[in-house]
């Protein structure tokens, strides 16, 4: 017997990559649920071959569902991940609302699937940010071999992380530098982002870092190891799809870039393109669609002990968000903690 599975907010980026990635990885659902709010009433979502109609999360009796996929923001999830887990269902959020409570883990398969099992306390498991994920999927093999003192990572991140009115704004913002005499003001950034760059994602907190920032420090904390010292720049740039981030490791041991490119080859969910060479590296161009995390351009650092610079690319809706959540959930009938419903 399969699982029922919901997506809340099905309508949005993430959801809808949500229910392509149950599909294309054949997970194993009996029935699949897409949920909205209320003005989505009745709107149709692909998923798969089939074709869905969105149900009011008001009126949703999650009690028939075995697992949740939430991603509709985190007034949502403060609201309703409790109400749902409280039905039997486990919620695996997407926002960042639970990721700081200790009994919640916040999970990346690859990096600590270990920690899943106290999803149990609140029947919620959350997802990390997107920058945070693709980060640490690399940096954990790394760390496990030459334990890592330090990060300054500087982070390339396309709009779609920041929602479809923002992937709007840099296409409108777009065509709109190639008419004479046309300009669009900016509405979802605080400044025009295309051809541009905006050194500025959430909220600015009193220490000067944005909150963007101080979520990639507490998380790979977190996830990790909280002796990890890190320092980040959150960069928005004029991108769809896929985030990048120039990462730069200092670590307790040696270790050499032949070493470390060895190291990523093995390593899960990484995919190492490190020719150097000109194209010898991945950009998010080519990252987009793919659940791989790219790592290039591996070289040491000798202006520290024991330094290495990396390149780091993915689809920031897929490792930074949907594929994560769907890897969630299949460790959790992987390691038998999740039965389905009779």
């Amino acid at each position: 017997m399969g699982y029922k599975v919901a997506v809340v907010g099905a309508t949005g980026n993430v959801g809808r990559e949500m229910m392509n990635v149950l599909t294309e990885r054949r997970f194993p659902a009996d029935e699949i649920f897409a949920i909205a709010s209320r003005r989505s009433l009745g709107t149709e979502v692909s998923c798969g071959d089939q074709t869905l109609k969105c149900q009011d999360l008001e009126q949703f009796d999650f009690s028939k569902v075995d697992i949740c996929l939430m991603s509709a923001g985190s007034a949502v999830s403060k609201e309703w991940s409790p109400k749902i887990g409280a039905k039997g269902a486990v919620v695996i959020d997407n926002s960042s609302y639970w990721r700081y409570d200790q009994d919640v883990p916040l999970i990346v398969p690859e990096v600590n699937a270990d920690a899943i099992s106290g999803f149990a306390k609140k029947n919620i498991i959350a997802n990390p940010n997107c920058s945070t994920a693709q980060m640490v999927v690399a940096l954990k093999p790394l760390h496990d071999a030459a334990k890592i003192k330090r990060v300054v990572v500087s982070t390339y991140q396309s709009v779609s992380g920041a929602g479809k009115d923002a992937m709007d704004e840099l296409w409108a913002q777009t065509k709109a530098k190639y008419v004479p005499g046309q300009d669009v003001e900016p509405n979802k950034f605080p400044k025009q982002i295309a051809f541009n760059c905006i050194p500025h994602i959430d909220v600015f907190m009193e220490d000067g870092f944005t909150k963007e920032e101080w979520k990639m420090v507490a998380e790979t904390k977190k996830i990790m190891d909280p002796k990890i010292k890190l320092t980040a720049t959150c960069v928005r740039v004029p991108v769809f799809v896929g985030h990048s981030e120039s990462v730069n490791i200092e670590f307790e041991r040696p270790i050499s870039a032949d070493e470390a490119r060895e190291i990523l080859r093995d390593a899960p969910g990484v995919l190492v393109v490190d020719k150097r060479e000109p194209g010898g590296y991945v950009t998010p161009v080519e990252a987009a669609g793919e659940y791989a995390t790219y790592v290039s351009r591996i070289r040491e650092d000798t202006t520290v002990e024991n330094g290495l610079a990396l390149w780091i690319v993915a689809d920031n809706l897929l490792k930074g968000a949907a594929l994560n959540a769907v890897q969630i959930a299949e460790t959790l009938i992987s390691r038998n903690l999740l039965k389905a419903a009779a």
